[in-house]
């Protein structure tokens, strides 16, 4: 069955202090997460979203189509993609690769409401091996940064312990700051302003595509947002109320759902227009 939380460009921006119009499309582009999607990108943000994370090789086919992709490109790019590791094949059914599930698992937490309760405590956690490769320090980094942990110095991480923490670290303790500004150090670990400002233009822009869904240009379109709204919830932080600076990401958040609902309602009129089947059983 296709569920797709998902992310043409689209440059129409409906925020205040945004630019508007197709000559500002690189500044949207900045401000938003926008990305042109190649077909190993399109593969895996319908793969990343889809529960189970796998589909039938004509529903790919079909889905990249709406990209002006044909199916030799696509079928090019699952090929690679299965001889990389990031996806796996049997019978004409193509699995997310072991790999990219932790990414998924990310995914899955961005898309939660931010817990609304927190006693103040904070995580804070270090490295403590003398001596790493270059791939284990950036397979540790992006794993802190998946877990929404900011980088106060090198290997120092923290963040406000109201979300559970991470898996498999050296060295991790929990307790409150004793001395300093919160505030200031949450924005010290991320830039908040940035954030706030692309949730804010993200939401903007969905709820401009969900008014073209009934289009299979919309259809791309959408597609397109919604995956970079959704890249954007993996990475933001889930602060609690008190340290974040406005509740732009969760409003994101409830726009994403509505949009996201939508979206596979006209995703999946398309595909059984087509005579496509994403029934993998």
């Amino acid at each position: 069955m296709l569920h797709l939380p998902i992310v043409a460009i689209n440059s129409r921006m409906t925020t205040d202090g945004l630019p508007h119009g197709g000559d500002q499309r690189a500044d949207v582009a900045a401000v938003t997460g926008l990305q042109p999607l190649t077909p190993r990108s399109i593969v895996l943000s319908v793969l990343l979203g889809s529960r189970p994370p796998e589909l039938p090789v004509a529903a790919l086919v079909e889905f990249t189509s709406l990209f002006d992709i044909n199916p030799g490109a696509c079928r090019t790019a699952l090929s690679r993609m299965v001889a990389a590791g990031e996806l796996d094949s049997d019978d004409g059914v193509y699995r997310l690769g072991e790999p990219l599930q932790e990414r998924r698992r990310q995914q899955e937490t961005g898309r939660l409401p931010t817990p609304t309760e927190w006693d103040g405590t904070w995580w804070f956690a270090t490295v403590v091996v003398d001596r790493r490769t270059t791939a284990e320090r950036r397979a540790h980094r992006a794993h802190m940064r998946g877990a929404r942990f900011g980088e106060l110095r090198p290997d120092t991480w923290l963040r406000p312990a109201n979300l559970p923490a991470p898996q498999g670290l050296a060295l991790l303790t929990r307790g409150p700051i004793v001395a300093g500004d919160e505030h200031d150090l949450v924005r010290r670990l991320w830039d908040l302003d940035a954030l706030d400002q692309r949730s804010g233009a993200l939401r903007a822009e969905l709820e401009h595509v969900a008014g073209r869904l009934e289009h299979e240009h919309g259809l791309a379109e959408a597609f397109t947002v919604l995956a970079a709204g959704l890249r954007h919830l993996r990475s933001e932080p889930r602060l609690p109320a008190s340290l974040a600076p406005s509740d732009g990401a969760d409003r994101l958040r409830r726009t994403y759902v509505g949009v996201e609902r939508s979206f596979q309602a006209a995703l999946a009129v398309f595909l059984a227009r087509r005579g496509v089947s994403t029934d993998v059983r």
